[in-house]
């Protein structure tokens, strides 16, 4: 769904030479709901022009969120603004009707009239101009986004990457200041992904808005995110650079969601200053890992995140390695996800889940009850706050 913005007068969109300077700030709360309860949304960021996703469950706020920004949803009070216009100010009682916000909206399920051409699809916001500029204007942006051949053809008759290009479309031909897109992406196959958001990063180097792209998949971030917000029961729990928020998370909830399969309490043993390293014990069992050192007691309780990616797993036990960890275990099971074997290796009570190709799991004979050796390198532990 595009949301209906107020007509601009510049001309062709993927040429202009007047870029819009934006900065879109939300200071909101607002109480929402989800199959788990109810939450408060509160929130408060900058976002710059470029791509700034946000990431989170489902259930997070992030719909909400976007909402509110586009004028769907009320807050229950705060402020919204954009290049220092305010949108929403609860304390000066303003609340400005959504079609006049001039801000883009793409739902996942697009919402594109399906008895309405492609063409007349993205001329449906720009009712107020005569005939020939809505045509001039609306093929301009279907040549931008390489779908001009498809004008007079309906939703029904064009592919999935066409429809969220004629979408994407309608929401940038009323030239916006924001742009927000809700998981448009989900469905799409990774090189259909790959043009459309190049084709989208083109249009907003000419235009420098701010989009807020809303996603729970971890690999969109890194592969679109200038920066990242992760949202956790309405909340802010992390913002920043998306390798440092990613790749390194500090709180479990955003090592959950950027894919850390293993996740374990674990209390500091040892110290070992001299070599950047820390004995952690994990759980209650017997097993011991080397991990980068933070700052902690002997004593410490802290939570230990390892992807299954980063884990190796052999047949025999390692000689002649750089990695300090290497755990004898036992195979629980395999399963095959797709190309990929996720294998369940019980370590002396402490079950870890490892992720290799159908190759090495043939090559290794893997199988129920057959013992191996996990090996976890230092620096693949990544220590968080409880």
């Amino acid at each position: 769904m595009a949301v209906k913005t107020a007509p601009a007068s510049q001309a062709a969109l993927q040429t202009s030479t007047q870029p819009i300077s934006s900065e879109l700030e939300v200071r909101i709360r607002k109480r929402f709901a989800n199959p788990e309860g109810s939450f408060n949304l509160n929130v408060h960021f900058r976002a710059l022009a470029g791509f700034t996703i946000v990431f989170g469950a489902s259930g997070a706020g992030k719909t909400t969120l976007l909402d509110c920004i586009s004028g769907l949803a009320n807050p229950d009070d705060g402020r919204i603004a954009i290049g220092g216009e305010d949108l929403y100010d609860s304390e000066k009682k303003r609340n400005l009707a959504a079609w006049k916000r001039r801000i883009g909206y793409v739902h996942q399920d697009l919402a594109l009239f399906p008895h309405l051409t492609a063409e007349q699809n993205v001329a449906y916001g720009l009712r107020a101009l005569s005939a020939a500029e809505r045509r001039t204007r609306s093929r301009e942006m279907l040549a931008a986004f390489r779908i001009e051949h498809l004008r007079d053809r309906r939703p029904a008759q064009i592919s999935g990457g066409e429809r969220q290009r004629v979408a994407l479309a309608r929401a940038l031909v009323t030239e916006p200041r924001a742009l927000l897109l809700d998981e448009p992406l989900a469905a799409l196959d990774r090189p259909t992904k790959s043009s459309l958001v190049g084709d989208l990063r083109r249009w907003n180097q000419h235009h420098r808005v701010p989009i807020l792209f809303v996603t729970h998949n971890g690999e969109e971030v890194f592969a679109l995110g200038d920066e990242v917000i992760v949202l956790d029961a309405g909340s802010i729990v992390a913002q920043g650079l998306p390798h440092e928020v990613m790749r390194a998370p500090r709180l479990e909830t955003v090592a959950q969601l950027s894919g850390f399969e293993n996740i374990f309490d674990a209390t500091v043993l040892a110290l070992h200053e001299d070599r950047g390293t820390m004995t952690c014990r994990l759980g209650s069992g017997v097993v011991e890992l080397e991990t980068p050192l933070v700052r902690a007691d002997v004593g410490s309780r802290l939570r230990v995140g390892v992807r299954a990616g980063d884990l190796l797993l052999a047949t025999e036990h390692p000689r002649g390695l750089s990695a300090r960890n290497i755990l004898p275990g036992t195979i629980r099971q395999l399963e095959q996800r797709d190309v990929i074997v996720a294998a369940t290796v019980d370590c002396g009570g402490t079950e870890f889940e490892v992720h290799l190709t159908l190759a090495a799991r043939d090559a290794l004979q893997l199988g129920a009850g057959k013992p191996v050796w996990v090996v976890v390198k230092t620096h693949s532990c990544h220590l968080m706050r409880m």
